[in-house]
């Protein structure tokens, strides 16, 4: 066979048989989460959550990702749904190993919508972990034996429910408790009621005056309270200048912390940050704003919202990275479709599976 009857042959073998990339395709759904319990913040009241989720499909591998929008930062899952579908022809025909681009790209295509963001990091470099054989944290230069303690998460009920929450959640060694109403006093009362754990609370913006905001941080200090999360509205930093001022426990943010450009300017007001993935758009964002905050000298905390285990297992695998973790949200919900990391006697334990590591329920 000379060249040219080579070539000519060559051209009519499938794409597929020559060892190019087999076809991408991406799927987008929304899933309804249920809660264990009622879930009350000073923000809401919900029995559910809608989260979205993602399957990246390239290769023969799936990458799975997830987004859990909420009201706070004006997202819900059918937004989040739609920003996805809007850039898939660029998922779909984009280099996914060249992900820091593309994911450039995401950011400059879609406004707002850090859920559905994060929902494509995630699935992006979970593909990425796959093809590599390695689980993420190993990706990233991590010794999974350094993941924190998680709290476990405690919503504002009545009293009588608020003990019942608290039992239940014996084996975990460090509570987080809502706060931020009229009933703080009430609610600290019965958890002290059923147990001495060391305690963190999260006030999520509850309080507007901040003359009462170092009362009640002063007062939970007597309470075996370690820190506090987001006393005042995000906007009232200089405020919260004046608190950190006159309080001796540690105050982290986390509704006036979003993106990578918010922490500069919390020196001085707040001791840490709270990086949810869910807030910057996932997991490459999240890194930048844990070395921005340690740069600053600033406490760092991975937190999560109420989603499944997708989402938290994907923040799990930066947590070696962090202080300290709330990484619950996937325990919340009755009807998780994924198994990832796991939790013992608070402990966080990382899938030592390749990418997230997930596995279905």
């Amino acid at each position: 066979m000379n060249r040219r009857e080579w070539m000519g042959a060559l051209a009519t073998v499938p794409l597929a048989a020559r060892g190019a990339a087999q076809s991408t395709s991406l799927e987008a759904k929304v899933v309804r989460l249920n809660l264990r319990h009622t879930w009350t913040t000073t923000m809401s009241a919900s029995q559910y959550r809608d989260t979205l989720q993602l399957r990246y499909i390239r290769d023969g591998v799936t990458g799975v990702g997830e987004g859990a929008p909420i009201v706070r930062y004006r997202e819900d899952a059918s937004s989040a749904k739609a920003a996805v579908l809007s850039v898939r022809e660029l998922l779909t025909s984009a280099d996914p190993w060249q992900f820091s681009k593309v994911m450039a790209q995401v950011f400059s295509r879609i406004d707002g919508q850090f859920a559905a963001k994060a929902a494509i990091d995630i699935a992006l470099l979970d593909w990425i972990g796959q093809k590599l054989g390695v689980p993420l944290y190993r990706y990233f230069g991590l010794d999974p034996r350094d993941a924190p303690v998680t709290t476990f998460s405690i919503g504002i009920d009545t009293p009588e429910i608020t003990r019942q929450k608290v039992r239940e959640a014996e084996p975990f060694p460090i509570l987080k408790i809502k706060v931020g109403l009229d009933t703080d006093e009430a609610t600290i009362a019965a958890v002290r009621s059923v147990t001495n754990k060391p305690l963190r609370v999260d006030a999520n913006e509850g309080w507007k005056d901040k003359e009462e905001a170092v009362r009640k941080i002063n007062w939970l200090e007597t309470q075996g309270v370690e820190f506090i999360e987001q006393p005042m509205p995000a906007a009232m930093i200089e405020e919260m200048r004046w608190v950190h001022r006159r309080v001796h426990i540690p105050i982290i943010a986390d509704e006036a912390c979003g993106h990578p450009g918010d922490i500069p300017k919390l020196a001085g007001a707040y001791d840490g940050v709270n990086v949810k993935l869910d807030k910057c758009g996932g997991i490459l964002e999240a890194w930048r704003m844990i070395e921005i905050a340690k740069s600053l000298g600033l406490k760092t905390m991975l937190g999560c919202m109420i989603s499944g285990s997708v989402s938290v297992t994907a923040a799990a695998h930066l947590s070696p990275l962090v202080d300290y973790a709330d990484l619950d949200g996937n325990l919340l919900i009755a009807n998780d479709p994924y198994s990832g990391v796991q939790v013992e006697r608070g402990k966080l334990i990382l899938p030592d599976r390749p990418g997230l590591g997930l596995r279905p329920a």
